[in-house]
């Protein structure tokens, strides 16, 4: 069967707009839009038709008439009045089956969908359809009614035609697995929505003073609603690494949200100090996304100053966040300040060298965190471990690991929790004062 045959079969059963007749044969021809294709499908029937009328065959002036009709053919309509034919009343009232008459609107959602982002700064977008059920299922069965091989969906259309609109109105670029915003546009309805992707911005925190947490505490209480025992703030801490880091991050680009991503955390009486740890911060729904990251370092260094102090900061993506997490386990150099029961002798500080360095650490899910975490068996290893005396009794230690260790347990044992641990191979009860992280050795995803 001909193109212009099947052509036929489809309107001679349903009016079908330019757009959506053309889009059947989508696949048929490249460089042409389906509302050009379907016109020239309609305007060959046209010629046709007219070939027919002149050879006085009385199937021209029917098809006419279909074309004027269900074919909505402006051509068709003039040809049948220079034949001094009737036009039929009904070529004015019937909406195209497929599409009801949508992609007339099309420039009208363009313009919605630009007041919608009007105040957004972005440089890729997304057009994303939103169409009924119905819709859709009427034109799967049309397509096998008509056993359709070459069409395109009227979602897809429907997008792309839309997307190159706004494309060209806006200069910005379609981007189709990470945009920064999406369009949510439905034909039927006229209502667009727009889902404003995360903004990501990396960077390294170092924390200069102890008893600030990583991230936010809720009080345990109220869990953040506000109560007596928390001074109605819903804190357990009044600042954390995560809000004096974030908060000039949220205000610049006027977003909704942060969430504070980093690899791996210190405790909360640990500096961290040294080049600092890497961390991303994520920000919801951003209106601004041009952020001048020089200044913002330097306005959240003021800010947190003597507390919390950030250095590299940069544009990222969500990948960056999973790289992240999958290198919490990376080395880490810690130095912890050591206070045995008994005095401590050099010969033993060297002992502890020599048991600890290149040696495996099994440990068993801390007390101290066992209500959060659970119950297993971890190994670690310590690639290095330097000790001096500081006094008769305290001695400060440096070790090389693999993240994840717990260092205050490798010095007490935890209860035999931690093996081996420094108390028991000195037989000589200790306990860490000061902890301090010195490194986070990677590399900034």
């Amino acid at each position: 069967m001909s193109v212009l045959e099947k052509t036929m079969m489809m309107l001679e059963k349903y009016p079908l707009c330019d757009h959506c007749l053309g889009r059947q044969f989508a696949l048929l021809g490249r460089g042409i839009d389906n509302s050009v294709r379907g016109e020239a499908l309609k305007l060959s029937l046209t010629l046709q038709a007219s070939a027919l009328n002149i050879a006085k065959n009385t199937d021209g002036t029917r098809t006419l008439k279909l074309l004027a009709t269900n074919g909505f053919s402006r051509e068709a309509k003039e040809t049948l009045r220079q034949l001094k034919k009737r036009v039929p009343k009904t070529a004015q009232s019937k909406p195209c089956f497929l599409c009801e008459d949508r992609f007339q609107l099309l420039d009208g959602l363009v313009q919605k969908a630009l007041e919608k982002i009007t105040n957004y700064e972005y440089t890729t977008f997304l057009v994303g359809m939103e169409l009924p059920v119905a819709v859709e299922e009427r034109e799967d069965e049309f397509k096998a009614a008509f056993n359709v091989g070459y069409g395109e969906s009227i979602r897809h259309e429907f997008g792309r035609l839309l997307g190159k609109k706004i494309e060209g109105q806006t200069g910005k670029t379609v981007e189709y697995r990470k945009p920064e915003i999406t369009l949510i546009i439905n034909p039927f309805t006229e209502d667009v929505k727009i889902q404003v992707n995360p903004l990501f911005v990396a960077g390294r925190y170092r924390k200069l003073v102890r008893d600030i947490p990583q991230s936010k505490w809720f009080c345990y209480s109220c869990r953040g609603k506000g109560c007596e025992k928390c001074g109605w703030t819903g804190k357990l801490y009044p600042e954390s690494v995560e809000e004096l880091v974030s908060k000039s991050l949220l205000e610049a680009a006027e977003g909704e949200k942060t969430a504070f991503h980093a690899s791996g955390r210190e405790d909360i009486d640990a500096r961290m100090l040294g080049s600092g740890r890497p961390f991303v911060v994520e920000i919801s729904k951003p209106v601004k996304r041009f952020l001048d990251l020089r200044k913002l370092k330097e306005t959240i260094n003021d800010y947190a100053k003597g507390k919390v102090e950030v250095s590299n900061l940069r544009f990222t993506n969500k990948d960056v966040v999973r790289k992240l997490k999958k290198a919490e386990s990376a080395q880490k150099e810690y130095r912890v300040l050591i206070e045995f029961e008994r005095n401590v002798s050099e010969a033993d500080l060297r002992l502890l060298e020599e048991k600890l360095t290149n040696t495996s650490i099994k440990q068993q899910t801390p007390l101290r965190v066992l209500h959060r975490r659970a119950d297993l068996t971890r190994e670690k290893y310590i690639y290095q471990v330097k000790v001096k005396r500081v006094s008769l009794n305290k001695a400060e230690m440096e070790i090389r690991c693999q993240g994840g260790l717990y260092v205050k347990e490798l010095v007490s044992g935890d209860e035999g929790r931690t093996t081996p641990n420094v108390s028991e191979l000195l037989a000589n009860k200790a306990k860490p004062i000061k902890l301090d992280v010195l490194n986070v050795i990677m590399e900034d995803p």
